[in-house]
């Protein structure tokens, strides 16, 4: 998919109060003017999010999901202090309007943000760009990373926006919980993979912002330009090891091309997307690093991460509260992606 985002019609279960909405709108955010109308965007499992329209422009909305909820999970009130803190260093995200923590004006807590009218990239393998161009962008996005985890945090007012110690161990502790209160069947792989992740948990030796899902679908792109204007969905963000996000963002050099960010077999000089070495090189010059250490490890951490993550959509599923019509698909990965982790978890050293 390129271009706008698309948008879905709005399910019954999903509808927004509109007058509620309007009253909030007009007492909380500069310069609106109603009426409005809205629609919702299309994927986004885990917090809905849509688009309001209206005669002072459009407006980004993204609420928690109605119903019972894990603890700590789909908290937009954390996401939304990331990008105010964010926008006044000049970091590409949306403007930020207003946090709404008053559950009864619309059933969940909510937030309101500009809309960023540019590119939206799904695939990753740019079909639609020559290999000049798909060189660019993938350009534009390692040097956006690399510019996220140059920001002082502290000067942005997010010094305390997570916790101190050592971010992976701490993460695998996290996502073996979600794991847990999502668990609807045991599953061997993953038990092994917990065992081993906590017990070679690498040294951390850098602090910094970490987006925690940093993929080409996540950012808009200016129209024109190969530059990043926002950086989208700041769900899983904290202060944490830079090595996280990066190597998240190359875990589409490892996955096959599926529509989505995989890029596997599809780089080097004749496509134009630059190979894993090159987006390694271009990220440790511009981070001042000499290089990056032995990746299985990280690469098993983050497909047992998005295990633990499609997990949570598969018990929202069995309980009725999913949100998008993608999810039982999604939760079908669940195999898939543990296998996979425990692939990469053999390469690291595991038995």
């Amino acid at each position: 998919m390129t271009g706008e985002i698309d948008t879905v019609a709005v399910a019954e279960k999903d509808r927004l109060d509109e007058a509620a909405l309007t009253a909030w709108m007009e007492a909380h955010v500069a310069g609106f003017r109603g009426p409005l109308t809205y629609a919702k965007f299309a994927g986004g499992q885990s917090n809905p999010t849509y688009r309001l329209d209206t005669p002072s422009g459009r407006y980004v909305l993204r609420r928690k999901p109605f119903g019972p909820l894990l603890p700590s999970a789909h908290a937009v009130d954390r996401e939304y202090r990331l990008i105010a803190g964010l926008h006044p260093t000049g970091f590409p995200v949306a403007r930020p309007y207003g946090l709404c923590t008053d559950e009864s004006v619309i059933g969940a807590v909510f937030y309101v943000m500009g809309y960023a009218d540019g590119r939206n990239l799904w695939d990753g393998t740019l079909p639609d760009y020559g290999p000049a161009e798909r060189t660019a962008l993938y350009h534009a996005m390692c040097d956006t990373l690399a510019a996220l985890h140059g920001t002082d945090f502290v000067r942005a007012g997010l010094g305390d926006y997570g916790k101190p110690g050592n971010y992976f161990e701490r993460q695998v502790a996290r996502w073996t919980r979600q794991y847990r209160m999502s668990e609807t069947e045991h599953m061997p792989e993953v038990e092994r993979l917990i065992d081993f992740l906590a017990a070679t948990i690498p040294p951390q030796t850098r602090t910094s912002i970490v987006h925690g899902d940093y993929r080409i679908d996540n950012m808009i792109f200016d129209k024109v330009e190969p530059h990043v204007i926002a950086v989208l969905d700041w769900e899983l963000s904290t202060l944490g090891d830079p090595l996280a996000d990066f190597s998240y963002f190359l875990m589409s050099w490892v996955t096959d091309p599926e529509g989505r960010s995989g890029v596997r077999g599809r780089t080097g000089a004749e496509t134009g997307i630059p190979t894993i070495e090159a987006m390694t090189e271009r990220y440790c010059v511009a981070t001042g690093r000499d290089g990056v250490p032995d990746l299985d490890w990280y690469f098993s951490y983050n497909l047992f991460r998005l295990t633990g993550i499609v997990q949570g959509i598969k018990k929202r599923i069995v309980d009725g509260t999913a949100s998008s019509a993608q999810a039982e698909k999604s939760a079908g990965q669940v195999y898939r992606l543990a296998k996979a982790s425990w692939d990469f978890a053999v390469k690291a050293g595991a038995e």
